[in-house]
């Protein structure tokens, strides 16, 4: 048994932080097997997964960045980038789990009437290449499906040269930074106008 009256603040810090990991892997696993064994819509349940083991991914991230052993910063510096690609991923996967609640098919040119021709208010910078105003259709959320998916592509590129930089303890690259936060943007405008769709799926 641990006397924790013993353990400095740094110590007690990691402990909470292993507590949390163990409580995070705990209730993913009981998620997932309660979806594994009432396995009834595959398509949604595999994107439900995905987005499910976000949280022990980020708990365990967030533990080893707390360690101080020898080789840890590297391996929190790879773990950080495993991270942030699978974040990218779950972006993806949950606009098209909103897609298949509301019954949407791009590929089948299926948009349902009560979402068809809402308004969607886009703002700045999306209005320097966008209309202020435009209305859904199949070819406006088309456009929301590319704008998440093309952040699943950038944010590899951008962490593997990301890391690539810091392993040669290059000069930070801000054309790099640039191109990362300008997917990152347009990614995330495109959720919040997916958040749109919402008060169809209630």
């Amino acid at each position: 048994m641990i006397d924790i009256s013993t353990l400095n603040a740094a110590q007690i810090t990691v402990l909470g932080s292993a507590f949390c990991v163990m409580l995070s892997m705990h209730f993913t696993t009981q998620l997932m097997s309660q979806h594994l064994f009432y396995w009834k819509n595959p398509k949604e349940q595999k994107a439900i997964i995905i987005i499910i083991l976000m949280a022990p991914i980020y708990a365990a991230v967030s533990f080893v960045g707390l360690l101080d052993i020898r080789g840890s910063k590297e391996f929190f510096t790879i773990l950080e980038s495993v991270k942030e690609c699978y974040e990218a991923l779950v972006i993806a996967k949950f606009l098209a789990l909103m897609y298949s609640y509301l019954n949407i098919s791009i590929s089948r040119n299926i948009v349902p009437d009560e979402i068809k021709g809402r308004e969607i208010h886009h703002s700045f910078p999306m209005t320097l290449f966008q209309p202020c105003t435009v209305r859904l259709n199949h070819h406006n959320l088309k456009l929301l499906k590319y704008w998440t998916w093309q952040f699943v592509v950038v944010r590899p590129v951008c962490s593997f040269s990301d890391d690539c930089i810091t392993a040669t303890r290059a000069v930070s690259n801000l054309v790099e930074l640039g191109i990362h936060h300008c997917s990152q943007h347009i990614c995330v405008v495109s959720l919040v106008f997916s958040g749109g769709l919402l008060p169809c799926v209630c």
